[in-house]
């Protein structure tokens, strides 16, 4: 079966994720998630790209990003992957690929998504058993969130803001949410949509990406169609 192309819309919030060839490690130690995130500050102004959130673990990248044109995110990703893989095989001395085949996306409706997108992102060390807390964890958006430090990586959704009117208002909301965490349902859609690369949203949501491009946003019926 054909695969599909990768559905990637300016202006729509998009979650993505990378993962090392075969399970293996894409960040080794503090300096190389240090590298990447300098990368990825640079690239994602390059490019036209806003990251709303990030995560950096052993095997895994993942991010919430928003770009300003459909080819922007794809262009981010290709630029990550040539500098990153070449400044990290010469600095461990070695050679071949990094990433296991492609970056996964799919688009979500930021005003109903965006905050649990968001939370699932940065609590991926405490789901992975990696660390007690989020904010435990410093190679993430969550220190940013919870008002522990500037990130120059993390560019706000419009979405974010109703969190609050203040960033005080908004950092006291996001630990609350931080310490809850997303529900199990929740958690397991935002999932399979980046697994399977479909949208999830509402019925208006999905009508309105439709407009803008022929690709099947939702998983097709099994089966033949029928004939009435």
């Amino acid at each position: 079966m054909a695969r599909l192309p990768r559905l990637a819309l300016a202006g729509e919030l998009h979650q993505v994720a990378l993962r090392g060839h075969n399970g293996g490690a894409a960040f080794v130690d503090d300096a190389d998630r240090a590298d990447f995130l300098g990368m990825l500050r640079h690239a994602a102004q390059e490019q036209g790209v806003a990251v709303h959130a990030y995560v950096l673990l052993d095997t895994e990248l993942r991010l919430l990003a928003t770009p300003t044109r459909d080819e922007a995110l794809g262009r981010l990703m290709q630029s990550l992957g040539r500098r990153y893989v070449l400044a990290f095989n010469r600095r461990h001395g070695r050679r071949g690929t990094l990433w296991e085949g492609r970056f996964r996306s799919s688009i979500v409706d930021a005003s109903d998504w965006l905050v649990d997108a968001t939370v699932l992102v940065e609590d991926l060390p405490v789901r992975r058993g990696l660390v007690a807390a989020a904010g435990d964890w410093p190679w993430s958006s969550a220190l940013h969130h919870l008002g522990r430090r500037r990130d120059a990586v993390v560019t706000e959704h419009g979405a974010y803001w109703s969190l609050g009117n203040t960033p005080f208002d908004r950092e006291l909301a996001h630990a609350r949410l931080l310490a809850q965490g997303v529900t199990e349902g929740r958690a397991s859609a935002l999932e399979q949509a980046l697994s399977k690369g479909h949208a999830l949203g509402g019925g208006a949501f999905l009508a309105k990406l439709g407009e803008s491009t022929r690709r099947p946003l939702t998983a097709r019926p099994r089966g033949r169609p029928r004939i009435n």
